[in-house]
């Protein structure tokens, strides 16, 4: 009775661990029966990579709550210094830094991904008066990431317009709103204030960026995470468009060649360029690229598109799911451009609640088919 009952304890703490988000490193202090169903577990679980939701209009209490309800305990955000009662600080300051990842611990929440950082606007982008400046704070801002424990900043190269859409609600399954995008309702609009901007300046001014920041992002440990335009025409507006081919991300990577040099593998951008999605992964995967993962679904092609539900759009997700579990992807990853379901607001597209939910479920059951499958 003795041993059952101490191989009882030994048991229940393994597993004590695992709803914590502990993974046993090995099955050595278990009895041997239950070696294989709880490494099992522990492998299966999100297929080991960090299930993350975004959270960029504060800290909306009932996403929250719902999201520590399924054990989503990921976060994706920036830094606000004003969302912790901070003012006359500057986001990329340790101070704001430190306050918004220990009010996000408050809530029982890890912030693991900075989407959008500050101190990275036009003037690095267009190549202005005071880039210089602003790239030394985005440094700051990298080496305050690092000391508090966050290793990752997804960002772009889309200046003055950045993601876009022609329409915030068009209708979808069952009366679901959607997000959408027509070239043809935008192709005549007038340039902006900056003019017209050519792809030669913008990959000129990435350069330079690239060759200030990833010296320092390699020194403090951080990994910048490119994400794709969005959508992936040559310009809007006069300005042009540059991350928006599989070759530009070829390009982007060996322009400053780093293992801190990688991209957002967005999934319905990548998509949108005509591409096998499974097959990308397994291509950027293999060289250890893919920093960061917004898993999501389209329909259509970079000029005339919409979202979708993730189970109905033109991408294969449980291949792709396969592909990055088949590739020992480990980072985070998190489901984007949800639906707006009934009964929620459409005060934010693309992120509603009840959409956020119906994703992250599905996902966690794409995860647990991948990692426990026989072949």
């Amino acid at each position: 009775m003795g041993n059952s009952r101490r191989g009882f304890i030994r048991t229940t703490a393994s597993l004590a661990a695992l709803s914590v988000g502990g993974l046993p490193t090995t099955g050595r202090n278990l009895p041997a029966d239950q070696h294989t169903s709880t490494e099992t577990m522990a492998l299966s679980r999100d297929a080991g990579m960090q299930l993350c939701e975004a959270y960029f209009n504060g800290m909306n209490e009932q996403k929250i709550a719902l999201t520590k309800q399924m054990d989503v305990l990921g976060a994706v955000g920036g830094i606000n210094p004003g969302m912790v009662g901070l003012k006359d600080v500057k986001p990329w300051e340790y101070q704001a830094v430190v306050a918004v990842k220990e009010a996000w611990e408050k809530v029982g929440l890890k912030l693991r991904v900075i989407e959008g950082p500050p101190a990275l606007g036009e003037k690095t982008k267009l190549g202005l008066d005071g880039r210089d400046e602003e790239i030394a704070n985005f440094i700051t801002f990298m080496k305050n990431l690092a000391k508090v424990g966050i290793d990752t900043i997804c960002y772009n190269w889309m200046p003055v317009i950045g993601w876009y859409r022609t329409q915030n609600d068009r209708p979808g399954r069952g009366g679901a709103l959607v997000t959408a995008f027509d070239y043809e309702a935008i192709k005549n609009l007038p340039l902006t204030q900056y003019g017209e901007v050519s792809k030669e300046t913008l990959w000129k001014n990435l350069d330079y960026f690239l060759k200030a920041v990833v010296p320092e992002a390699e020194k403090a440990g951080i990994k910048l995470a490119m994400h794709p335009d969005d959508p992936q025409v040559d310009s809007i507006r006069g300005i042009s468009r540059i991350m928006n081919t599989v070759d530009s991300f070829k390009r982007l990577l060996e322009l400053y060649p780093s293992p801190n040099n990688g991209i957002t593998m967005c999934q319905g951008n990548f998509a949108l360029m005509g591409q096998n999605i499974p097959e990308l992964i397994d291509y950027f995967g293999k060289r250890n690229k893919i920093h960061f993962v917004h898993f999501r679904n389209v329909r259509g092609g970079k000029f005339a598109f919409e979202e979708t539900f993730h189970d109905e759009g033109i991408i294969d997700m449980y291949q792709a799911m396969k592909a990055y579990y088949d590739i020992g992807f480990k980072g985070p990853i998190r489901p984007d451009h949800v639906p707006t379901m009934a009964g929620d607001s459409n005060e934010h597209p693309g992120y509603s609640t009840i959409g956020t939910l119906y994703a992250l479920g599905y996902m966690r059951g794409l995860m647990e088919a991948v990692s426990k499958r026989k072949t």
